[in-house]
């Protein structure tokens, strides 16, 4: 006995059946858009289908990668905006030629079918995230149009399974548009004060330069970093080897010189030609003791003392020991450790309009959580090169209260003269753009 062979009504319905299933079977976002616009062209004769998600085509018929510049990828964004405007974008149904601008009419004619039916796709409050564009020849039955949105809330539930958090909205109403960009201008005209961040360090206040008082090599530090130290206390010890050997030789020769005198003057009773060279022996002797003088004056010098009470500002003794150090040249500063400016590096790039007395808040490295006030105090017109190889204005400024440890270093941000908003944004990018284009 035969089965029954299934009729028209069957059929639709089996298929719409495996379309559901197909829908709710999908693996990823890329397996249900390609579903969306191909499974069901065969049930609905549609000649294209497109699908939009958050205002963007996502998949078309026939098409496995879109391509966003295409005219028809245009046009159907542009209509689905137009709907979105209007309270078309939450119903589904068919889509009138008159319900869109003429532009979009003319493309309308060109690039899709005739008849179009709008399936939009809805979140589980109801807002819509995306639909369908399917577009066909012949106009759409009441049965199918039916058939379309019970199948849109099967497509919509299939997405959002797939993708639970919400999508964005296609657009937003033409009137909050205009709001929100109105917000956004007063907001950027709202006055701000500007600032800027620089490296800082905390140095010592009228502190005392300690420099090398010869030509030598340093043999022993006497003091460490920071180290309390009182005046006429020893700091720095050179190398005296030399220096003592000098000074035993200028002594023996002063020596000399002091008994020849004294020979030539026993002589010069009865002798004239003694009697003649006195002078120049005496001469000579002063000269011999000028030189000894020098040499044990050297031989003070080779220990270096304090001159005032204070800390030894310094940053490490190991690299200068056993170096070759020239007369003049810095080895320390002896520093009151109550009294400390802050040292600041603006680069050129940052630099804004800076008045004296401007605030300036330093934040520490090794306590950046804590904030330290200060003002300042002189700004440099000429820029220098740093130790890092960039050109900066150094700037000075003093503490409000007690100054933290000499030698830490930290970023110090400084506050200028208040400005709108946007140029307090736009500031560096106009910058860079006037250096780019000369304007």
């Amino acid at each position: 006995m035969n089965a029954p062979v299934p009729g028209p009504l069957e059929q639709l319905l089996a298929h719409y059946l495996k379309l559901e299933r197909q829908a709710r079977a999908a693996a990823s976002i890329e397996v249900l858009s390609f579903s969306m616009v191909n499974d069901s062209q065969p049930l609905f004769g549609y000649r294209h289908g497109a699908l939009l998600i958050a205002g963007k085509v996502r998949a078309l018929t026939g098409i496995s990668v879109v391509e966003p510049n295409a005219p028809f990828v245009v046009f159907i964004e542009r209509v689905a905006a137009q709907l979105a405007n209007g309270e078309r974008l939450g119903l589904p149904g068919a889509v009138a030629q008159d319900s869109v601008d003429s532009n979009s009419r003319d493309d309308w004619q060109a690039l899709s079918a005739p008849q179009a039916f709008w399936l939009p796709l809805k979140d589980r409050r109801g807002d819509v995230f995306g639909g369908l564009w399917l577009a066909r020849d012949n106009p759409w039955s009441e049965a199918e149009q039916a058939l379309l949105a019970q199948l849109g809330d099967c497509y919509s539930h299939a997405w959002r399974a797939l993708q639970p958090s919400k999508p964005w909205r296609l657009r937003w109403p033409a009137r909050t548009r205009w709001a929100v960009a109105g917000a956004l201008f007063l907001l950027l005209l709202l006055p701000v004060r500007q600032s800027v961040l620089a490296p800082a360090e905390v140095v010592p206040r009228n502190g005392q330069i300690v420099a090398a008082p010869l030509d030598g090599v340093i043999a022993e530090f006497l003091v460490k970093p920071n180290q309390p130290v009182r005046a006429g206390e020893p700091l720095v010890r050179f190398d005296a080897t030399v220096l003592k050997a000098q000074a035993d030789v200028a002594e023996r020769t002063l020596g000399v010189a002091e008994a020849e005198l004294k020979a030539n003057t026993q002589r010069a009773f009865s002798d004239a030609d003694s009697s003649a060279r006195l002078d120049l022996l005496a001469a000579r002797v002063e000269q011999k003791r000028a030189e000894r003088d020098y040499a044990r004056d050297l031989l003070a010098r080779s220990e270096v003392k304090a001159g005032r009470d204070g800390i030894a500002v310094f940053a490490d003794a190991q690299r200068m020991l056993g170096k070759p150090i020239r007369t003049g040249e810095r080895l320390m500063e002896i520093a009151d450790p109550a009294q400390a400016d802050l040292r600041i590096e603006l680069p050129v790039a940052d630099a804004i309009g800076l008045e004296t007395g401007a605030e300036v808040a330093l934040f520490l490295d090794s306590d950046p959580l804590h904030r330290h006030a200060a003002r300042l105090d002189r700004a440099a017109y000429e820029a220098q090169s740093t130790p890092a190889g960039q050109l900066a204005y150094r700037l000075d400024a003093s503490f409000d209260s007690a100054p933290p440890r000499i030698g830490l270093r930290g970023t110090a941000k400084l506050f200028g003269d208040r400005a709108p908003l946007a140029l307090y944004l736009l500031r560096r990018p106009l910058a860079a753009l006037r250096q780019a284009v000369g304007l």
